[in-house]
């Protein structure tokens, strides 16, 4: 059996028109395997997740090129600041899925940032795939879950809030989603 070598580079401005296409193509799949057309989850016409949404991800953040044997096979965008850590990207491409690939990425993303001993990232309550990537192979634990009872905090530059909440600021969501943490030892 051939050892696969993954490696995260970090993402260059000639391939971030790609790496955003990659995204939403590996967001889409996920979301058509568990629904099938029927999803209308879709932060814009046909897309499971916004460009703007990817490209603020990107602008804000370290963003990473997944490598897998001198190929493209995902991406990953991560926020830190001291001891606290976001990850707010993570994919693979879908042929590229269910050989560890992103959980060996995920292990260097903790590697390159010992300093971190919180992270957190969210998840829409449909993507199963991710939920059991984050809690089974990971070690992340669920800790909210954000719906129209109890609505995700204002916490962002890209959203308005009043009393209700965040207000639509034209990147959609579903207002569904699992908020994880993984506490480092």
């Amino acid at each position: 059996m051939k050892k696969t070598q993954v490696k995260l580079i970090p993402l260059q401005e000639d391939d971030r028109e790609q790496f955003i296409k990659d995204n939403q193509w590996a967001f889409k799949y996920g979301s058509t395997e568990e629904f099938g057309m029927r999803n209308n989850q879709f932060e814009e016409e046909g897309e499971i997740i916004s460009r703007r949404t990817i490209e603020d991800s990107i602008d804000k953040g370290e963003a990473y090129r997944i490598i897998c044997d001198g190929e493209r096979a995902g991406g990953a965008v991560i926020h830190t600041d001291g001891t606290r850590g976001e990850l707010d990207l993570l994919f693979t491409l879908p042929e590229a899925h269910s050989k560890g690939i992103g959980y060996t990425a995920w292990c260097e993303i903790e590697r390159l940032h010992p300093e971190v001993e919180v992270w957190e990232t969210l998840t829409p309550y449909f993507e199963t795939r991710n939920i059991h990537f984050y809690v089974n192979k990971c070690g992340f634990h669920i800790v909210e879950f954000f719906n129209p009872f109890h609505p995700e905090p204002c916490h962002t530059d890209s959203k308005e809030c009043d009393e209700d909440g965040p207000e639509d600021d034209g990147t959609g969501g579903t207002g569904l989603d699992f908020r994880f943490e993984k506490r480092m030892k």
